[in-house]
């Protein structure tokens, strides 16, 4: 009866114990080994044994193994309710290797595929157009002392940009990058056109950025870049989407437009970074003399809201040789030219001393201001040459669509490094705006340029005044992966 009531005992054990492992553990066949098992001990305690003694040991044992399960059930069905899945049964794992078995079968490094590094460059598109009207009605509806928005009564395509980048990331390993930025339309003679600086502007007239960038592990992070890249002398810039207004300050003209060298930019803190360069001269892709000009300045941002940059420029921009149609024999060429040394070239030196600062007086108005000194003699023997002034700039968002900018500025030019006569220069611009989709602007502008001399072209030969005012509708669309100021 004792082994009959023992039986019993044991199979409803292993019903009520087979159904939970069967609730907790995701395997069938974990549960069937389990039932299995209480089963086995049920039929041989329902077998006749001999003694009673052998009887209360083997239920002793029995009730002591279905204890140590409970717990175990127990503590599966707390780590179930937690939201925890049962670890799975440890199972032997395979001989350790020999340091030589783990050397050769450690994983290799998959070498980058030509896709990674498509998908790690963007590729970004800009068009830029305006049609302008000034009310003097200029003979060869040319708008004076205009950087880009040069003709008058045309619809006229004043960029046409590609640009091309693959930008560093060290925060992911990789510290190289190359940028390409080719331009094309009416604004590319005005930036690359001017013979006077440039030796052969037409080999590189198209290509206004060219330029690779390798960021050294030093301190905050050392940028380093070679090649050709567009200057930062001056707080405005090439791509119309990024300036507060349509058309380009008197500065923007005058300023330089590029550089050819090598630039570092070393980040000191989140606040300070400092920069230098050595390139070949003002608007140079190739050098016009040996001399190789140099900038010292840097970029403070005092508070998140505020930024402020400031250069010194130390150059010598005259040439030391010229083109000839036809050399004397054995004159050196280049590229198939003639050309020969200038007797006395004159070595006098350049400086520009430039600052902006620019911010946000709150989250819709945003302001920025620039001064600018300017010194340059012919010869040492010269009178010096100098421009002096500055710029103020203000935007506000009427609402996320419509915006409002105007800007104001004087410059004065002694000695006529500008415009080629000693006057003084004053311009006022308001411009409105509306964001008709993404990637696509809308500008409506007004602008009044005044000289205290008469300056400005009329309809009449001969003719000219003191002041133009033009009316310019433009518009700018672009694409690309490219992500804030290009």
């Amino acid at each position: 009866m004792a082994s009959h009531k023992v039986g019993g005992y044991v199979s409803r054990l292993a019903e009520c114990y087979s159904a939970r492992w069967k609730a907790l553990m995701p395997s069938l066949s974990q549960s069937i080994v389990l039932t299995l098992v209480l089963s086995s001990a049920a039929i041989s305690a329902e077998q006749p044994v001999a003694a009673d003694d052998a009887l209360r040991k083997q239920v002793a044992e029995l009730t002591a193994a279905l204890h140590g399960l409970e717990a175990r059930v127990n503590d599966l069905e707390a780590k179930r309710s937690d939201g925890q899945s049962p670890a799975p049964p440890a199972q032997p794992g395979p001989e350790p290797l020999a340091p030589a078995q783990v050397a050769n079968t450690a994983p290799q490094a998959a070498s980058p595929s030509p896709l990674d590094i498509l998908r790690a460059t963007t590729v970004n598109v800009a068009l830029d157009g305006y049609y302008a009207w000034n009310f003097n009605k200029p003979l060869g509806r040319v708008n004076l002392l205009r950087a880009f928005d040069v003709s008058s009564n045309a619809f006229s395509l004043n960029q046409a940009n590609l640009v091309l980048e693959n930008a560093p990331d060290p925060a992911h390993g990789k510290r190289f990058g190359v940028r390409l930025d080719f331009q094309y339309g009416q604004a590319t003679a005005t930036l690359q056109g001017n013979a006077a600086s440039e030796p052969r502007p037409d080999i590189y007239r198209n290509v206004f950025q060219a330029y690779g960038t390798y960021v050294a592990p030093v301190g905050g992070g050392l940028t380093v870049d070679f090649g050709k890249w567009a200057s930062s002398i001056g707080i405005e810039g090439n791509y119309t989407k990024d300036q507060l207004n349509y058309s380009r300050s008197f500065w923007f003209d005058y300023l330089p437009f590029y550089h050819e060298g090598a630039r570092v930019n070393y980040k000191v803190n989140d606040r300070l970074s400092l920069n230098y360069w050595i390139t070949n001269g003002t608007q140079q892709t190739e050098p016009t003399n040996g001399f190789k000009d140099e900038l010292f300045g840097f970029v403070l941002q005092p508070s998140k809201n505020i930024s402020w940059t400031a250069n010194y420029y130390f150059g010598q921009e005259h040439p030391d040789f010229q083109y000839v149609t036809a050399g004397a024999p054995g004159s050196p060429t280049q590229q198939g030219t003639p050309f020969e040394p200038i007797t006395n070239a004159p070595s006098v030196k350049l400086h520009i001393f430039d600052s902006y600062v620019s911010g946000n007086i709150t989250p819709k108005l945003s302001f920025a201001v620039e001064g600018d000194y300017v010194v340059e003699r012919l010869l040492t023997t010269s009178a010096p040459d100098h421009t002096s002034g500055g710029a103020l700039y203000g935007r506000y968002q009427l609402t996320p669509r419509w915006a409002i900018a105007a800007r104001t500025e004087y410059f004065s030019d002694r000695g006529g490094l500008f415009t080629g006569a000693t006057q003084s220069l004053k311009e006022a611009t308001l411009t409105f705006e509306q964001k008709l989709a993404e990637g696509l602007l809308l500008r409506e502008e007004w602008r009044t340029d005044a000289s205290n001399h008469a300056y400005f072209l009329t309809d009449r030969l001969g003719v000219l005044r003191r002041q133009q005012n033009t009316a310019t509708l433009g518009v700018v669309w672009w694409f690309g992966a490219k992500q804030g100021i290009w």
